[in-house]
């Protein structure tokens, strides 16, 4: 056990517990994949709204021609813009989210609909000047246009709401982590530090939320290591803190 943590050790930089857990350009890496997938789903099933007459295969190649009109690069550049503007107006200086909450007000003032409808508006003009879509079905598209963001909208919000559940949860495995620990109960350890580890993987990288995940996962590894033993000395609970 002396050697595991000897190891560790020596490869621990000196400041690296002052160093970042997030960085700002995480967290928008993560919102671009996780709002641009939710805006795509968005804009085909507003899509088939708003063409009901249409054939399934009809309303993609309707998609993929907006894609080819540039639909994705505008969708891309409007999130972007969103997460942007958002910080300055919000009053997010340090260019990373605190919070779930925050990351969802910049998002909602930094005018993404707005973004989006704009977006919209130049791949349907692109697409019908190249005759890649009649002119009848942009028309039919643009006046359907409010249905089509009003879902955008209602899905972002579901995503945020998601993403506050999911925070939730994160803390409730959290707990029974902890309560577990209490118990000196490996097994109920384990099976919780895997929920936790899942859950990760589907909410915004936040510093608080890692440094507190990461306490957990240090530990574990450190009583997993010591032969699932939990006679650790207070150096080595000591260390599940530093290495984080």
């Amino acid at each position: 056990m002396e050697e595991i943590l000897g190891e560790k050790n020596n490869t621990l930089e000196p400041d690296r517990e002052l160093k970042e857990l997030v960085t700002s350009q995480e967290q928008k890496n993560f919102l671009d994949t996780s709002l641009g997938k939710v805006v795509n789903t968005a804009v085909d099933l507003g899509l088939r709204w708003v063409l009901p007459d249409f054939v399934e295969s009809q309303v993609i190649d309707v998609k993929n021609s907006l894609i080819r009109g540039g639909l994705k690069e505008g969708i891309d550049k409007a999130i972007d813009s969103a997460i942007e503007l958002g910080k300055s107006i919000t009053g997010i200086f340090t260019g990373k989210f605190e919070n779930v909450s925050q990351a969802q007000n910049a998002i909602k003032n930094g005018g993404i609909i707005d973004g989006i409808s704009n977006a919209l508006d130049s791949a349907l003009s692109f697409t019908s000047k190249q005759g890649w879509i009649p002119k009848e079905v942009t028309s039919i598209i643009k006046q359907g246009k409010n249905v089509i963001l009003d879902n955008v909208s209602n899905n972002i919000e579901t995503e945020f709401v998601s993403q506050l559940n999911s925070i939730e949860k994160l803390g409730k495995y959290e707990n029974n982590w902890r309560k577990y620990y209490q118990l000196q109960n490996f097994e109920g350890m384990e099976r919780e530090y895997q929920k936790i580890k899942d859950k990760l993987k589907e909410v915004l990288p936040i510093e608080q939320t890692l440094k507190q995940a990461r306490e957990i996962e240090n530990l574990h590894l450190l009583i997993k290591n010591n032969g699932k033993e939990f006679n650790l000395t207070q150096e080595q609970l000591a260390l599940a803190g530093i290495l984080t």
